[in-house]
Order: structure tokens, then C-alpha cells, then sequence
């Protein structure tokens, strides 16, 4: 056998769909304790393939577009120091402070931004892009998008 064969990662028949919703062998997955398990596990390899990696096992998984959504986002502020900022709810049930600088739209007008510590990125959700709606502005001389905290602008970048 073969160095390269050796180490060839094989793919399980698990999936991802554009909702964040996971499959395994076209079933969603519901149960939360695996899910978890596999959230914990998630890695991205150079090429921006996902895998499943746990103890000595290694495996593809399929994913339609991004392994990650943004469930809701709510406004924070830091009374101390007068500062606001967003807290977004992901689907692995954790919570993160919005960058905004990794504010992206895509296809569709579907936003994007950048987690856990810029290594994945996650999908808005219909109900988490019209929860951040409120606060994004145009800039018709400039035609883009754009958030404004704390007296700072972020610029919302085509994907």
C-alpha cells in the first residue's frame, strides 16, 4: 500500500444543507448530544473542505454551502464604557460577538460573517438578517451597504 493511500480520508455520508440543517444517509440528524459532538469535531482542511475529526478517526463531510448559521442576534451594550456591540446565537447553540468586519453578502443577498476566531464562517438566517436589518444603512454614492457601532462604519463586502 501506498503512502498516499494510507492516508486518504475517507467521506461518511453525512451533510450539511444551506440551513445548517445535518443528514446522515439523507435522515436529519435531531439528536443534540451528537450534533454537539460533531460541532466539536468540525475541522477545515487547506483546500476548504470540511471534516469530522475525533480520536483517531477522520472523515469528509458534505456541506451545501457553510457548516455554521447565525440563529439570532441581539444588541449588546457594555455600560461601562458606553460601547455596543451584536452577541449572535450560532447553531451549535454557543454565543459570539459580531465582527463586523467580516460582514459579507452574498448570493441572493444572503449575509455571511466570519466565527470562531475567523476559522468558519456562518449564514444568516431569515430571521437573524432581518434582526440585523434594522441597523444596516446604504451609502447611495457609493452604492454598498454598510452597519455603524460605536461611531465606526463597517462596510458590508460583496462575497
Amino acid at each position: 500500500m501506498t503512502e498516499d493511500l494510507k492516508n486518504e480520508i475517507p467521506s461518511i455520508d453525512i451533510r450539511i444543507d444551506k440551513d445548517g440543517v445535518w443528514y446522515y444517509k439523507g435522515n436529519e440528524m435531531i439528536r443534540k448530544d451528537i450534533l454537539e459532538l460533531f460541532f466539536q469535531s468540525l475541522d477545515i482542511d487547506q483546500q476548504g473542505r470540511y471534516l469530522i475529526k475525533k480520536d483517531q478517526e477522520t472523515f469528509y463531510i458534505e456541506v451545501e454551502d457553510v457548516p455554521f448559521t447565525v440563529i439570532s442576534i441581539e444588541p449588546a451594550s457594555n455600560e461601562k464604557e458606553g460601547a455596543m456591540s451584536f452577541n449572535i446565537l450560532l447553531s451549535d447553540q454557543s454565543v459570539e460577538k459580531l465582527d463586523p468586519t467580516t460582514l459579507r453578502q452574498g448570493e441572493e443577498n444572503v449575509l455571511y460573517c466570519s466565527i470562531k476566531n475567523k476559522r468558519f464562517e456562518a449564514r444568516f438566517t431569515r430571521k437573524s438578517y432581518y434582526q440585523l436589518a434594522e441597523y444596516i444603512q446604504y451609502d447611495r454614492e457609493n452604492d454598498r451597504y454598510f452597519i455603524t457601532i460605536n461611531d465606526s462604519r463597517y462596510n458590508i463586502s460583496s462575497k
